[in-house]
C-alpha cells in the first residue's frame, strides 16, 4: 500500500526577517488541490516526499526550525534563478561567466 501523497505550501518575504512558513498543507484530495492551486498561480512545485514529511508535522503558521533552514534557502534560491531573478548585486553576471565550447 503507497503513503497518502502531502502537500505543503510555504510563504516567504525576503524583506522579512521571519523564517518561511507554513501556510498550506493537505493529505490525500487537499494535497492534489494544493498543488493543482499553486501551478494555476505559477508557484514553483518541489517534490521531495521526506521534506514534506517532516514539514506535514507543522502546524499552519508556524515557522520552519532552524535545522531546516539551510535546505529551505537552497529551494528558494533555486526558484528565484528558474525564474530569473538574481540579487542586484549580481547584476551582469553573466558577463563573468566563460562558457567554454
Amino acid at each position: 500500500m503507497s503513503e497518502m501523497k502531502k502537500a505543503v505550501g510555504l510563504k516567504y518575504n525576503s524583506h522579512d526577517t521571519e523564517a518561511p512558513t507554513i501556510i498550506a498543507k493537505g493529505f490525500g484530495d487537499m494535497a492534489d488541490d494544493i498543488i493543482a492551486l499553486a501551478k494555476e498561480h505559477g508557484v514553483l512545485i518541489h517534490e521531495d516526499p521526506y521534506l514534506s514529511d517532516l514539514l506535514s508535522r507543522m502546524d499552519l503558521g508556524q515557522e520552519i526550525p532552524e535545522s531546516l533552514y539551510h535546505v529551505i534557502a537552497e529551494l528558494i534560491s533555486f526558484s528565484y534563478m528558474l525564474q530569473g531573478k538574481f540579487p542586484e548585486s549580481w547584476s551582469n553576471v553573466h558577463e563573468h561567466i566563460d562558457f567554454k565550447e
